[in-house]
């Protein structure tokens, strides 16, 4: 894949001051024209700015600090977005959070945060910049979804809803606009290693999942996979050979043996879940 595919682009990133979203800052800085980050902690944006201004002095840069959970400001933004005359060609729908633990147990503003930044932010940008895409006549939007995505996954049940959700929208959307010359594809990555897992845990020291290092993606390759799966306008992207594998069989298992595997890794997650929920928490990529 050429990066110069992206050439001259106007691309908004979303949760870009840390893991993929930074990534995707990097990967992209040295060709595109414009880039718009948006993230919730400014001192990381400005940080990131100065080093995509080291790597391509001529990038214009615009670092907007906004917190997603928070659908007035979400609407600020894209009102200011409208305002600027910016128009935007590659949307990178990446911010997200995550909560590992029992359902049961859960802190409902920990959730209701998780669907409002998974679901909802990530629906109200897309149905606010698609409408300039169509006038121009092209455009790309990449939705990073997950590989939960593609099962339940016992003490992951709202964070796997919601990506389900993500990839499911990104197949529909993608149905409706292909006659628009505007792509959708669905980035569903596994363990990548970012400051996710250690958010997402509600006990110290974070979450690693059974065999994570054969199944290990680096962020800099779940990044260049899915800009490559852009370019060539593909639908779905599950970056890791290994990975692409093992979540394309599941898909294919009949659900009532899915049921048994997760009633058993449900009773093994149980003793490691025994710890208090924390309330306090950041969202992975936006901080």
């Amino acid at each position: 894949m050429s990066i110069s595919y992206f050439a001259e682009c106007t691309v908004l990133v979303t949760g870009a001051s840390a893991g993929i979203g930074r990534e995707f800052a990097r990967q992209l800085a040295p060709v595109v024209n414009t880039m718009i980050l948006v993230a919730r902690r400014n001192d990381r944006l400005e940080a990131l700015e100065l080093e995509l201004k080291i790597i391509n002095p001529r990038l214009e840069i615009f670092c907007r600090q906004l917190d997603l959970r928070d659908h007035a400001e979400l609407e600020r933004f894209c009102d200011w977005l409208d305002e600027s005359g910016l128009s935007v060609d590659l949307l990178v729908n990446n911010a997200g959070l995550g909560d590992r633990g029992a359902f049961v147990d859960s802190d409902w503003e920990r959730l209701h945060a998780m669907l409002q930044v998974n679901i909802a932010a990530l629906t109200y940008l897309t149905y606010r910049i698609l409408p300039s895409m169509r006038k121009s006549g092209c455009g790309a939007i990449l939705n990073v979804s997950s590989a939960a995505s593609l099962v339940p996954i016992p003490n992951f049940a709202v964070y796997a809803a919601t990506k389900a959700y993500v990839t499911s929208f990104s197949e529909a959307l993608r149905a409706e606009l292909r006659n628009s010359n505007i792509s959708v594809t669905a980035l569903c990555p596994g363990h990548v290693p970012t400051e996710f897992g250690d958010v997402a845990s509600r006990v110290p020291h974070g979450y690693v999942p059974p065999m994570a290092e054969l199944f290990t993606v680096s962020v800099q390759e779940v990044v260049r996979r899915a800009l490559q799966a852009v370019s060539r306008d593909q639908a779905r992207v599950i970056p890791g050979t290994l990975v692409n594998l093992a979540m394309t069989s599941i898909v294919f298992i009949p659900m009532f043996l899915k049921r048994l595997v997760l009633n058993a890794q449900a009773a093994r997650d149980k003793a490691s879940l025994s710890a208090p929920t924390p309330r306090d928490y950041e969202i992975s990529g936006m901080v």
